[in-house]
């Protein structure tokens, strides 16, 4: 009779023991589970709602709500220009539509700068900065950076005519940068800013004030206009060159020494009441 409960007694002790060991494991799965999920909310990022195209978008593409869906993004790392909220996207009272300005692929955040104002086309009036105007500069290969210039660069506008009279000395050709930095808005009729291929343009439409219009309009019909591109990271700014032949060449003007007056001697004559001047050679020492 002992030997069968001293059995039991051993075998109650070792279930109670695996028991334990086994309740000890499912509590150390339970804290280890814990402290991830703790550690995972301590991760969590700070997201708001951004709209992104639901599908590719080309330049010239209407963007309408049926193409366009919100998706989370962190709040640190918004793009500029996003937009928040559909009335933002589409405001009440304002046609139901956007357009693109350049090329979106799926997923991609909607920008102000990528699309046009509501209800409005792709055209060259979308791209035009408040006071400005569009001017269009006749180009060639020549002229025109043999075709390397494309919508959203910067070029400088140099003009080359003739000045003055070659007659009085003052004449001849120069050529002088009348306007630094100048922003094309399209080239022909394009205004796609996603073309990249050279092309050779006939017409470069610019983004200037109403008063480099005149300038630009007047060097145009006196002279010849030609562009050269400036690089997209390059912030300087060109002023004051201005080329003549004699700059080109080298030739320094030299200026003329005056011949010095002649000595002029005269003897006056009293006749009556009047004294006569008049002029004889001088007398040689």
């Amino acid at each position: 009779m002992r030997s069968v409960f001293l059995l039991v007694l051993i075998i109650g002790l070792g279930l109670a023991g695996f028991a334990v060991y086994m309740a000890k494991g499912v509590f150390d799965q339970y804290q280890t589970a814990l402290a991830t999920e703790r550690a995972a909310r301590g991760s969590v990022v700070p997201t708001t709602e951004v709209f992104v195209v639901s599908k590719a978008m080309r330049y010239g593409q209407q963007i309408t709500k049926e193409n366009v869906r919100a998706v989370k993004w962190p709040e640190a790392a918004v793009p500029e220009g996003a937009y928040t909220s559909l009335e933002d996207l589409f405001p009440e009272g304002e046609k139901p539509f956007r357009t693109a300005l350049r090329a979106m692929e799926k997923d991609e955040a909607v920008l102000k700068v990528k699309v046009t104002a509501p209800g409005e086309d792709a055209g060259v009036s979308a791209r035009l900065a408040s006071g400005k105007r569009a001017f269009a500069i006749k180009v060639d290969v020549a002229s025109g950076v043999s075709g390397f210039i494309s919508p959203g660069d910067r070029v400088d506008v140099y003009w080359t005519g003739s000045t003055g009279s070659r007659r009085e000395g003052s004449g001849g050709e120069v050529t002088q940068l009348i306007l630094s930095s100048v922003h094309i808005i399209a080239i022909d009729q394009r205004a796609d800013l996603d073309r990249t291929a050279p092309l050779v343009a006939r017409t470069v439409t610019v983004e200037v004030t109403p008063d480099e219009v005149g300038r630009l309009n007047l060097a145009q019909n006196t002279g010849r206009l030609t562009l050269a591109l400036v690089g997209h990271s390059d912030e300087t700014v060109a002023r004051d060159v201005l080329i003549d032949q004699n700059t080109l060449l080298g030739i320094e003007k030299k200026e003329a020494i005056a011949a010095p007056e002649a000595e002029i001697c005269t003897v006056r004559t009293r006749r009556g009441a009047e004294i006569v001047e008049t002029r004889i050679p001088c007398p040689t020492n």
